[in-house]
């Protein structure tokens, strides 16, 4: 889908009308600064809070009732599918956008089960942001064009009884390790970052090499890549370099 410019997407909007509650939930101050300024450019949008983990995203969402959340996956706290199951079941008519840097089959199905209305990369430019936003508020499903292609394909898969990807092995906590994993971060980052024991991430980390038949962490990172969990960009991507800060 085109962007469109801050005009187009303004234009005909009464400036009386209410404007929509955007909760940012991401734990990079960086990313939530960039998304908050691209969302400030749009009076019919307003920042109604930011959120840092998973668990202070559901305790905002019900104070405060926004109309979306953009929500990270990798927040520290519950994985991103199971913030997206008790938004969605303690603020029904709050509509999830899901705002993160990569997208994998299975995180997607599972995501799409319990109920997201879009999925957004971090690549994608302040425009399509603001799209996806209105378009979901409208009652629409919103995602990015290479998310859209990855639906697709996985809807072809399930109706040609193709084999599943061997991601379909793992759990969706078990994707979002092996992710950081193959990002480069430590058991002891990543335990830090998902605020688990390094003893439970090397745990996570043994089932994962086990149900892959991998044996060494650079056969992680070439498995992740190849499956679209983790993609180079480049340096001057500002949500990326925010992306990679260590927390």
């Amino acid at each position: 889908m085109e962007a469109q410019t801050s005009t187009q997407l303004t234009r005909g909007m009464d400036k009386s009308e209410k404007k929509i509650k955007v909760l940012l939930a991401d734990d990079h101050p960086v990313v939530r600064k960039g998304i908050e300024g691209c969302l400030a450019r749009f009076p019919t949008m307003e920042v109604a809070g930011e959120a840092t983990t998973g668990e202070q995203t559901l305790e905002l969402a019900k104070e405060l009732n926004p109309d979306v959340v953009l929500l990270d996956l990798n927040m520290p706290g519950p994985d991103g599918v199971l913030v997206v199951e008790q938004l969605k079941a303690q603020s029904p008519n709050t509509k999830v956008i899901i705002l993160s840097m990569h997208v994998d089959h299975v995180t997607l199905h599972k995501l799409i089960q319990v109920g997201i209305r879009g999925y957004i990369l971090k690549t994608a430019s302040p425009e399509e942001i603001i799209e996806g936003i209105q378009a979901v508020v409208n009652g629409e499903i919103y995602f990015s064009k290479d998310v859209a292609r990855l639906a697709l394909s996985q809807y072809i898969e399930y109706t040609t009884g193709k084999p599943q990807s061997p991601l379909s092995k793992l759990t969706a906590r078990e994707i979002q390790i092996l992710s950081l994993i193959a990002e480069g971060f430590s058991n002891k980052e990543v335990a830090q970052k998902l605020n688990l024991s390094i003893r439970t991430i090397e745990t996570h980390r043994e089932r994962i090499m086990r149900k892959l038949n991998i044996h060494s962490a650079a056969g992680l990172t070439r498995f992740a890549i190849s499956a679209g969990l983790v993609k180079l960009y480049p340096p001057s991507d500002p949500f990326r370099a925010a992306d990679t800060i260590r927390p």
